[in-house]
């Protein structure tokens, strides 16, 4: 993986913020970061309410770095994910950050509140771990390889 760059051409880590409650789910995400680990640094938040903390840097996460794209699973504990996702687009402040809706769900009311909340992209969680592994390695691919993200274009 190509890491991002600034327009000085300077290298950057790409920050990425899990959000995800199941550890099982959380172990494959690292699993499919594992190789690129020199390239992306990975955080995790266990809950909706974790996730708006770090992304305004409140409580323990006052000095977390904004993430460049976020994955978030839409059912999760204190915070629903649907509400951190409403959140984050209706804030000028992190609007701009691209956010990944991983989730279990597959109802087509969950896929077009996320679009219609202007979620990036709807992805279903698959169920077997290969194929698990397999897609959340495209998204990072893609997210950080190639598509041109904010924070990558000031130096």
């Amino acid at each position: 993986m190509t890491p991002a760059q600034t327009l000085t051409g300077q290298a950057l880590t790409a920050q990425i913020l899990l959000v995800e409650d199941d550890p099982g789910d959380e172990l494959m995400a690292r699993e499919a970061f594992g190789d690129d680990a020199q390239d992306s640094q990975l955080h995790v938040a266990r809950d909706g309410e974790q996730a708006l903390d770090f992304l305004y840097r409140r409580g323990d996460y006052t000095d977390a770095p904004r993430p460049d794209f976020i994955l978030l699973d839409l059912n999760l504990p204190r915070v629903d994910g649907r509400e951190v996702l409403r959140t984050i687009k209706a804030d000028a402040t992190v609007a701009s950050i691209p956010v990944v809706v991983l989730t279990t769900s597959s109802a087509i009311e969950d896929v077009v509140a996320c679009y219609d909340t202007h979620g990036n992209a709807y992805v279903t969680k698959p169920a077997d771990y290969q194929e698990f592994v397999a897609i959340v390695r495209q998204i990072n691919q893609f997210w950080l390889d190639t598509v041109r993200l904010p924070g990558a274009a000031t130096p």
